[in-house]
């Protein structure tokens, strides 16, 4: 821990170990913190968290539906460690952990214990909006309000079903989007709770939206279901609607699920809704002539046409939630883009690179980047050798640098050998978590890639004057989901670099010049 994130502690703190949690893991901390997750004080024992798996309550009986549970790196801790800081991703202490019981599992070890705050937590988008639960219920008291907790944007389908149930319920509205679950384009934290605000403009006054960092876990929907009604009621609610179908057995409230206890508040599920036009309006399906509603967009539909420019249809989603929506998924042809090229040394990564960033340069309609493996090498990744772990790292600095610049709306075009299928995929999706990736797998033969060698690397690594050399003494694993292959043992230069040119068109990264759509 440095001077800096030691600095306010009191000085029994100041000197203990930290360990930084992940997103998820902060949020687990901050509803506990916050009283969201009552009556836990902390992070559930070995025995607690079986008693809740098996049975769906707590030892004492109180029901819970789902584990709260701390594993952290085997290394980052001693064994006989009393107290522990958990630090945020910047390295801040936020709390400290009693250490009541520790298990190991292969690397990692599960922490339990109570736990007590240090200071508040700054990390997440639209802080100023996260309360705390028994403000928000006091706030609330003295009559129904009506909670619903949601990982997606509020189209018109939710926005029809949320205002007929607060009308029938008389009930004050409480939205919760739940802020640390995947980072899709449109789910983001950021955007969900953008679009989630932009709906309000369509529901009651009065409506509230609170961000709960409640992260997704791997659930049974009923036990899924459960929680969210734990955390609606924490702040207040005294009804839950949740728009899937009612689960069999009974209402949503009662022991359904092998006997587990429900929603400890009631849910509401409005059942099958669809768009009529005759109306204009959202309702229950009974209520439209069939064949002439509208139940949503196909599958990919909608992101569909956010890619491509396309209008979204103001009987889908308001027009407020729409503008959301294109500013978080801009059309491809304004997205940033990672080009990255793989294969052999010798395959012709480098000259296609360049070819493609002349060729855009060339059009003059998109920001360009190369980053070309051996420059990368030499200045970025200077001082790295070629073992695996640090060919992970040099690819893992390439990705970071190329997601930047996707970030801001630029192309960056990668060339490194990338031999191994688990860099790559981490690149992927660092950077799909802030504009598109394509993979190029240059499939050059390794017998071409030799015969064409200039510098005589092959033969030098045959020789046993070089370590780590892909191909020779080094494995290169080829990938299985290229987004377009080349062999330059096949095509010219000209064609490779067209082939490529020709899949960003096709996927609307770039739009088509006259003589490229023959006019």
């Amino acid at each position: 821990m440095t001077a800096d994130t030691a600095a306010g502690l009191p000085a029994e703190l100041a000197g203990l170990p930290s360990v930084t949690l992940d997103e998820g893991q902060l949020g687990d901390l901050e509803l506990l913190l916050d009283g969201v997750f009552a009556p836990l004080r902390g992070f559930m024992t070995e025995a607690e968290a079986a008693s809740v798996t098996a049975h769906g309550v707590l030892p004492d009986g109180t029901p819970w539906p789902l584990p709260v549970t701390l594993e952290v790196p085997a290394a980052s801790l001693k064994p006989d460690t009393p107290r522990l800081l958990l630090a945020d991703l910047e390295g801040t202490p936020l709390a400290v952990l009693d250490i009541t019981e520790r298990l190991a599992a292969d690397d990692l070890v599960r922490l339990s214990g109570p736990v007590t705050a240090c200071r508040p937590p700054e990390h997440g988008p639209f802080r100023h909006l996260r309360r705390r639960p028994a403000e928000t219920a006091a706030e609330l008291a003295g009559g129904p309000v009506l909670a619903y907790a949601t990982r997606a944007p509020l189209h018109g389908h939710e926005i029809g079903q949320l205002r007929h149930a607060a009308g029938q319920l008389k009930a004050r509205l409480l939205l919760l989007p739940l802020v640390a679950g995947p980072a899709e384009t449109v789910n983001r934290p950021e955007t969900l709770v953008r679009t989630v605000r932009a709906a309000t403009r369509h529901l009651p006054p009065g409506t509230l939206v609170i961000p709960v960092p409640l992260r997704p876990r791997r659930a049974a929907p009923g036990d899924e279901l459960a929680l969210r009604a734990l955390v609606a009621a924490a702040y207040g609610a005294t009804h839950l609607m949740d728009d899937r179908p009612a689960r069999p057995g009974g209402p949503a409230n009662s022991a359904v699920d092998g006997g587990r206890p429900g929603p400890v508040i009631p849910v509401i599920f409005p059942g099958d809704w669809a768009y009529d036009p005759a109306a204009e309006v959202w309702r229950p399906l009974s209520l439209i002539e069939p064949g002439t509603e509208r139940t949503g967009l196909a599958a990919g539909e909608l992101e569909d046409l956010l890619d491509h420019g396309g209008e979204l249809p103001a009987w889908f989603t308001p027009p407020a939630v729409a503008a959301e929506l294109r500013r978080a998924r801009l059309p491809r042809s304004e997205r940033g883009l990672v080009v990255f090229f793989t294969g052999l040394s010798g395959s012709g990564k480098s000259t296609l690179a360049r070819g493609l960033r002349d060729a855009l340069n060339e059009r003059g309609d998109r920001t360009v980047s190369l980053l070309d493996g051996d420059l990368v090498r030499a200045l970025l990744s200077a001082g790295l050798s070629f073992s695996r772990a640090d060919r992970d790292l040099n690819i893992a600095r390439i990705g970071f640098v190329a997601a930047e610049i996707a970030r801001h709306g630029g192309i960056a075009i990668c060339a490194p050998i990338a031999p191994y299928a688990q860099a790559r995929q981490d690149v992927r999706r660092a950077v799909g978590e802030v504009g598109d990736f394509l993979l190029v797998y240059v499939a050059t033969p390794a017998e071409v890639c030799e015969a064409r060698d200039r510098k005589g690397l092959y033969a030098k690594a045959r020789a046993g004057l070089i370590d780590h050399f892909t191909g020779v003494s080094d494995p290169y694993e080829e990938p299985d989901d290229a987004d377009l292959v080349v062999d330059t043992s096949a095509l010219t230069r000209d064609e490779a670099v067209a082939a490529v040119l020709g899949l960003l068109i096709k996927g609307g990264w770039l739009r088509p010049l006259k003589d490229e759509a023959g006019r």
